[in-house]
């Protein structure tokens, strides 16, 4: 868990300019799921906030709500706090603070909230069951925990593919394709382990996350984001030589194929006691 947090540690600065719109449509359903919920609402804890971006749109929307962001990445949460100085105005700002905690071991009494929201972060919590639990704990009776994170899927992204290629030619070892374990295997998984946590009225659905890239696009956000140590510590002559390989390769796929796709899940609980 300290490598992954020390990973996000690292990527934190990047993550808002060029994954937080990948994943912005998934959360906007998300905060559209929590409309029928928020009567009566005043306190949401966001577990693994991130840059903040579910919990500051849930501010926007509903500017009476106050909300605290947890995430184990203090970096993380420096930049939430600087996206809410960006994005929150006047005396909304002083309605967000983030605190830097695990997800299944969270700083908060018991019955502290109203309302837990979380955008894909349970896929990464070693101990999911106990996180769910601890969200549980922390919010008062009635209140929900809603989420969103992966589906578990063996798709390859084809540019990912075509990424993997080069990096081999150009004597890399390819980063894609590595296994991951903590996406949630079906729908009616993410429902049991809600129920099993303690969690009645439980609702679960499949989504998907659709984003399509352009050549250029897709070529940026690898070196400049997900791949950019890597194109950090090689000579130029041969960051330019696989940049030129890149967009030959890329510019071959059709458009259907620079589209990324994959399957996510909506999955939604209240305390019932």
């Amino acid at each position: 868990m300290t490598d992954q947090v020390e990973r996000f540690d690292r990527f934190a600065a990047g993550y808002a300019e060029w994954w937080a719109p990948v994943l912005a449509p998934a959360v906007e359903d998300l905060l559209d799921d929590l409309g029928p919920a928020i009567d009566g609402v005043t306190d949401v804890v966001d577990i693994g906030t991130g840059t903040g971006q579910l919990a500051l749109g849930a501010l926007e929307r509903w500017p009476h709500l106050s909300a605290v962001g947890v995430d184990p990445s203090s970096e993380m949460g420096a930049v939430a706090d600087a996206e809410a100085d960006r994005r929150l105005a006047g005396p909304l700002r002083s309605r967000f603070r983030s605190v830097v905690a695990f997800a299944d071991a969270l700083p908060f009494d018991d019955s502290a909230f109203d309302l837990a929201v979380s955008s894909f972060v349970f896929q990464l919590v070693p101990r999911r069951a106990r996180a769910l639990r601890e969200a549980r704990r922390v919010l008062r009776p009635g209140g929900t925990l809603s989420y969103v994170t992966w589906l578990r899927d063996d798709r390859v992204f084809p540019p990912d593919r075509v990424f993997d290629a080069v990096l081999d030619d150009f004597g890399f070892d390819p980063a894609r394709d590595e296994p991951r374990p903590g996406d949630i295997p079906s729908v009616e998984r993410a429902a049991g382990e809600l129920r099993h946590a303690g969690f009645g009225s439980v609702v679960a659905r499949r989504g998907l996350i659709e984003h399509g890239f352009t050549v250029d696009g897709y070529i940026a956000f690898m070196t400049e984001f997900d791949e950019e140590s890597l194109f950090a510590e090689v000579e130029p002559d041969v960051r330019r030589s696989m940049i030129e390989r890149l967009r030959r390769d890329i510019a071959r796929l059709t458009p259907d194929e620079l589209t990324m796709r994959f399957p996510i899940v909506f999955a939604t609980g209240r305390r019932t006691g």
